[in-house]
């Protein structure tokens, strides 16, 4: 009987009305907006269904507002945790209380929170997104021998992988003094605004003749932009370097018909290491590192049709 006393006080002090196989978790993803948010959505759902974890899924449609309602439904349903990719970084800190009032873990994915109050989630497991922004930077400085007028396609603005990977670009050009970004605008990581965003940057600098580069935070806005160099009679590639962040399979592709010449990997498989992370927090671990590094790759020409091979792409 003690022994049954203890388990069911450990279960009432961390929220856990579920039984150890029989979770309930909630995640509040931001949206559909790229491939590489599907391919995260889809790992998360296969890898809870692997585990035969119940997933109660929310699609944000890049709404900071879809999110924060999602996680107060799920709270109100007292799952047994939550994970959210934020959409932008600020104004999380009262649902976050919310949660941790419920005695439901959170963990963060992907993109960061700002909050006063590191309690109120467990850890973020997430790539370094400066890393990444200086990783293509770098590449592009070699391969321009520091000598580039640069496009910058921004993602959604006040998200973290906008804010890191435009400081980590910016801080190593800033290396470089004949290597400039000419031009800026946020294209909110999607192909559409990506080519829209793009057509008019090209215009503006006269049809592009003297850019030497365009840096895009995401893929999909570098596939809008191939479009729009295209249509400005210029090879992308070529007459135009593409540097990219994320490696989503279609990326890759054109890398291997030139069209994109880099583009740094964002793994979209973080739904394994989340729930080993509320496995072990549900077993009583408490001191998680908060922030959990994912790391990636670095493609171009030389290595992209392997990557394409071994993931099994058609």
């Amino acid at each position: 009987m003690r022994t049954l006393f203890k388990t069911l006080t450990l279960a009432a002090a961390i929220g856990i009305t579920a039984t150890a196989n029989a979770l309930t978790v909630g995640f509040a993803q931001v949206g559909s907006e790229s491939g590489w948010r599907t391919s995260f959505s889809e790992s998360v759902k296969a890898e809870a269904e692997k585990r035969g974890i119940t997933l109660k899924f929310s699609d944000a449609q890049q709404k900071q507002e879809n999110q924060i309602k999602a996680v107060r439904s799920f709270i109100a349903q007292r799952v047994d945790a939550i994970l959210i990719a934020p959409v932008v970084e600020t104004g999380w800190q009262p649902v976050l209380m919310e949660a941790k009032r419920a005695r439901i873990p959170v963990v963060i994915l992907d993109r960061n929170v700002s909050v006063t109050d590191q309690s109120l989630y467990i850890t973020r497991i997430a790539p370094d997104f400066e890393l990444e922004g200086q990783r293509a930077a770098n590449w592009l400085t070699e391969k321009t021998a520091g000598k580039c007028a640069i496009l910058e396609l921004q993602g959604t603005v006040g998200s973290s992988a906008a804010i890191g990977r435009m400081k980590g670009f910016n801080d190593t050009i800033a290396k470089f003094p004949e290597t400039k970004i000419v031009r800026s605008q946020t294209a909110e990581f999607t192909r559409s605004k990506g080519k829209e965003v793009m057509e008019t940057m090209l215009k503006a600098e006269g049809g592009g003749k003297n850019i030497c580069a365009i840096w895009a935070h995401n893929d999909e806005m570098a596939l809008g932009a191939i479009q729009a160099v295209r249509e400005a009679g210029l090879q992308p590639g070529k007459d135009i370097l593409i540097v990219s962040v994320d490696a989503v399979d279609d990326a890759l592709k054109s890398i291997i018909a030139g069209d994109i010449n880099v583009s740094v990997e964002l793994s979209p498989h973080l739904g394994g290491p989340a729930f080993d992370v509320i496995n072990e927090f549900r077993a009583g671990k408490k001191d998680f590192e908060k922030w959990i590094r994912m790391g990636g790759a670095v493609y171009t020409q030389e290595n992209a049709a392997a990557e394409l091979v071994k993931r099994g792409a058609k």
